[in-house]
């Protein structure tokens, strides 16, 4: 998905407008509520605030280019919660690492993880599937994941490795821009989608203030060990189907050899295979 910001026309501009708008005051509420409560910041209702509201202006941008409907749709609703969901939790890092806080951010992350897949749910049974409730859905999945992995270096449950969890993604996105071939398609999988829960849920028992760094370092390390391991797998895939179609290619240019093509034009012609 290239990114081009720009305003969604018609319907869909309202459809979007009274779908953020309601969401980033009530969240300021819970967050003002939230400090209040679990005795945080002054700066924390802004932070939250700050968060989805950044999260928000890019996915305005995003969705009128590749989302087709006229309307939101519950599904990327869900998704909107769930951003809420993780924009408050994010928002703890640098609070007081008190117990309250912390069980504070393991209930914001398994709300989250228990939505997971509800927006999908209610995309398919009302027939609004889109590019942009794919992509805003795994973004929402990424920033969730990077926001646990931090919170559990912040309240010492585990070392500085564990952030590893939530930049791993991060750095396969910079890698793309250096091998090409890492930015090929890869279908969803069983073992993705198994993986991803693993993360939310392990992650989010790991921060929790019963689980003692004994155990929750061995936990966040299983974690990663799982990530690093789907990570390995998707790599594996997108080299060999690079290597695949370099070899159909050269194969199909060799075929051409002494019929004027190659010679010629440099190679197939017009309409022949294309080496991402």
């Amino acid at each position: 998905m290239i990114f081009h910001w720009q305003l969604p026309d018609g319907p869909l501009r309202s459809s979007v407008a009274w779908s953020f708008a309601p969401a980033i005051l009530g969240l300021a509420g819970v967050a003002i509520a939230s400090q209040a409560a679990l005795d945080l910041s002054s700066l924390y209702p802004l932070k939250a605030a700050g968060v989805f509201a950044a999260g928000s202006a890019v996915a305005i941008g995003l969705v009128g280019a590749h989302h087709p409907f006229d309307r939101f749709g519950p599904g990327n609703t869900t998704t909107m919660i769930r951003a809420g969901l993780v924009a408050l939790m994010t928002s703890l890092i640098a609070e007081p690492g008190v117990p309250m806080v912390a069980v504070s951010a393991a209930a914001l992350g398994l709300v989250a993880t228990a939505l997971d897949g509800v927006d999908g749910w209610l995309a398919r049974r009302t027939g609004m599937t889109s590019a942009f409730g794919a992509r805003f859905d795994m973004e929402t999945d990424v920033f969730l994941v990077l926001a646990l992995s931090v919170l559990a270096w912040q309240f010492g449950k585990a070392g500085v490795w564990v952030l590893l969890c939530g930049l791993m993604r991060y750095g396969f996105v910079a890698g793309g821009w250096l091998w090409p071939w890492l930015r090929g398609p890869l279908p969803a999988t069983r073992r993705g989608k198994t993986i991803c829960v693993v993360q939310f849920v392990g992650l989010s028992l790991t921060i929790v203030p019963a689980v003692e760094p004994r155990w929750s370092a061995p936990v966040a390390a299983v974690t990663l060990a799982a990530l690093v391991y789907s990570f390995g797998v998707d790599v594996l895939r997108l080299r060999r189907g690079a290597r695949g179609v370099g070899a159909s290619s050269r194969r199909l240019a060799d075929s051409y050899v002494g019929s004027g093509f190659s010679r010629t034009l440099g190679g197939p012609p017009e309409g022949g295979p294309h080496v991402r």
